[in-house]
């Protein structure tokens, strides 16, 4: 249906476009004369389809207006989401909470939006000066009104009045503290009546929205993790960090904070909630954290929810969400609120939502159904964790990061090979659930290189709960061929890397432990069959996992007081990965060249040889590596282990 393509491309002009929508928000439509398409909760209009969109039934849909409700506001929004259910033809899809509203207009194409100039316009002190400016001499401007049914009454009261008087509806219909409705009969029309009014806000703004990003201040490895534990009370949850010259602007002092401290529209309280955490002053982490845990106390019990967002003056802003994807929606939603209050400053100073209307939308169930539905959740044994793995670009490391994300894990892909490992992160971040997969350039030979890793960890999810020690490389070679520097480049990888990334990730799962009893840290080594056994020309390799045990059993007995547990994994062969069946420098190909399969002419013939020594017949995949690693993090009663996954070919006696 031409129309129906057409509403699906104006909801994704707008919602490719972050100026005009929040977490892809707002809501579009169409009407023939008997159905109305209107998106469904829980849908962005960015990437938005056919199957997007609820389908009603629009003769149904207006008998609601003839009905009597409950003047009980919950039992009178349960009754018409009733009647608004039984309306649908498309059983499986919530319509927006909208869907009266865009019904009530006679225009073909509805498109409501939530743009940060228009807000800005609509949550300050003197809008009524400038709706007839700004928005047209016929737009119809409704003073807040708590959403859903009162709301709709109200519209279509002024509505009914101004047809009587005129003979049309408006196109533009704006709502105080809440957005903007722009109707018509085409699309093109609808793009012209906004870019008309975007222009004429943005000659009125005084001054325009600085966008610089800054860079967090380092101590955030300091007190961040302390937050993220003192937070996750049942679970753990994930943390988003990050500063800009428009944070820093709203928090330099109390005066600044007044300006963004309550939210301005539903959708900010509805995703950020409606109490924020600033602390203006502070000279250590320590204080940080104290001030923290009494203020994130008092909202507590004050309020009876956890708050979203913690403000630092001086740092930035902490994001505090049940999983990333989430933690994602109230950083942007919360961005919203900031670039509301700037535009606000040029039409009289910022207007808050009231304290009423906030209880209302606090409790209200639809609003809470859409925050819910937005999130597809995460399932899984490693859900909402922190999870680093270095040398994750590709090999046993790929497969552990993607088991991991599978399972629910924030993972932090850390390797040397830039190209590879973006690769690898968009395709961990096609898994469709909660978590998210990011990637560090990192050289795990480079102290420096693994602290920003670990900072940057903490930035991105907030902490940090598992670290798997996995880059390697491997140089065969026997004592007539095997040069001083082959060596030592194998052993710093293989060893003194792992000695690194301890150092540096120890002080986050330190901290996170100290302030949450039921936290553990997992640091992980995969290391090889090679660190239970000697290899024939391979000491470089071997010596170094040798090594990796010594460092596994010592470092296990250090940190077991911090509920850090050290684990190695030493896995057998990955003959289908690159290290070993790379046609140029698999070991393989090396092994051949070097002789050191006896008799062997062909790569199958080395092959061959190394199956032949496995009693299960088969080499190690990164599925068996992972389930290894779920042992070693499920199990708080195991440290300082080495466990081999070599199916019998090396027997722990």
């Amino acid at each position: 249906m031409k129309e129906l393509e057409e509403l699906i491309n104006i909801s994704r002009y707008y919602g490719e476009r972050k100026e005009y929508v929040v977490a892809g928000g707002g809501n579009t439509s169409y009407k023939s004369n008997d159905k109305l398409w209107v998106k469904a909760s829980g849908y962005a209009l960015a990437a938005i389809t056919e199957d997007g969109f609820s389908v009603l039934d629009r003769q149904k849909l207006g008998l609601i207006s003839e009905r009597d409700y409950s003047p009980d506001p919950v039992e009178r929004e349960q009754q018409v989401k009733v009647d608004t259910e039984a309306a649908l033809i498309t059983k499986d899809k919530r319509p927006s909470v909208e869907a009266l509203l865009h019904n009530l207009i006679s225009y073909r194409f509805v498109v409501h939006l939530h743009p940060d100039p228009v807000n800005g316009v609509l949550c300050s002190n003197n809008v009524e000066k400038y709706i007839a400016p700004l928005f047209g001499k016929d737009a119809i401007y409704i003073p807040f009104i708590d959403p859903g049914y009162v709301l709709f009454k109200e519209i279509e009261l002024r509505l009914r009045r101004l047809k009587d008087a005129s003979g049309s509806d408006p196109k533009v219909i704006v709502l105080q503290n809440h957005g903007i409705f722009v109707s018509a009969d085409t699309i093109d029309e609808v793009k012209t009546i906004y870019d008309r009014i975007m222009g004429k806000i943005s000659n009125y703004i005084n001054e325009a929205i600085p966008l610089e990003s800054f860079s967090v201040n380092p101590v955030a490895s300091a007190f961040v993790p302390a937050i993220r534990a003192i937070v996750s009370t049942d679970e753990v949850k994930t943390l988003n960090v990050m500063n800009s010259a428009l944070i820093d602007y709203f928090i330099k002092d109390t005066g600044s904070f007044s300006k963004i401290c309550r939210p301005f529209t539903p959708d900010i309280n509805v995703y950020c909630k409606s109490e924020y955490i600033f602390i203006d002053r502070w000279d250590t982490p320590q204080q940080i954290i104290e001030q923290f845990r009494e203020k994130y106390a008092e909202c507590l019990s004050e309020k009876g929810f956890q708050p979203k967002i913690v403000l630092v003056r001086g740092f930035g802003l902490i994001v505090i969400g049940d999983n990333a994807a989430q933690a994602e929606i109230i950083a942007d939603v919360f961005g919203s609120q900031l670039a509301v209050a700037w535009y606000a400053e040029s039409f009289g100073g910022q207007h808050f939502l009231s304290d009423e209307s906030i209880e209302k939308i606090d409790s209200w169930e639809v609003e809470n159904y859409r925050r819910k539905v937005l999130v597809k959740d995460s399932v899984g044994r490693v859900r909402n964790k922190i999870v680093v793995v270095t040398g994750a670009a590709m090999g046993f490391g790929e497969g552990i990061a993607r088991i991991m994300k599978e399972n629910g894990a924030n993972v932090i892909l850390a390797d040397i090979n830039e190209q590879a490992g973006r690769e690898t992160v968009t395709s961990l971040n096609t898994i469709s659930n909660s978590s998210r997969a990011v990637f560090v350039k990192t050289d795990v030979t480079s102290p420096e290189s693994v602290k920003a890793l670990i900072f940057k960890s903490v930035c991105k999810f907030g902490g940090l709960d598992v670290f798997i020690s996995n880059a390697g490389i491997l140089r065969a070679g026997g004592l007539d061929d095997m040069t001083p520097e082959i060596f030592e480049q194998v052993t710093k990888v293989n060893y003194s890397a792992f000695f690194y990334c301890t150092r540096e990730a120890v002080p986050v799962m330190r901290l996170q432990n100290e302030h949450n009893s039921k936290l553990f840290g997992d640091i992980i080594q995969i290391n090889s069959k090679s660190g239970l056994s000697g290899s024939r020309k391979n000491f470089a390799y071997s010596g170094g996992k040798f090594g990796g045990i010594g460092l596994t059993q010592s470092f296990a007995l250090e940190l077991a007081p911090y509920r850090i547990k050290v684990n190695a994994i030493c896995p057998g062969n990955y003959y289908e990965g690159p290290l070993w069946s790379d046609p140029v420098k698999g070991l393989f190909v090396q092994y051949l060249n070097r002789g050191k399969v006896r008799k062997a002419r062909t790569v199958e013939d080395v092959k061959a040889h190394y199956l032949a020594q496995v009693p299960l017949g088969k080499g190690c995949t990164p599925a068996d590596v992972a389930k290894a690693v779920f042992y070693a993090i499920e199990q708080e009663n195991e440290t300082g282990q080495a466990i081999p996954v070599t199916g019998g070919q090396i027997m722990i006696n």
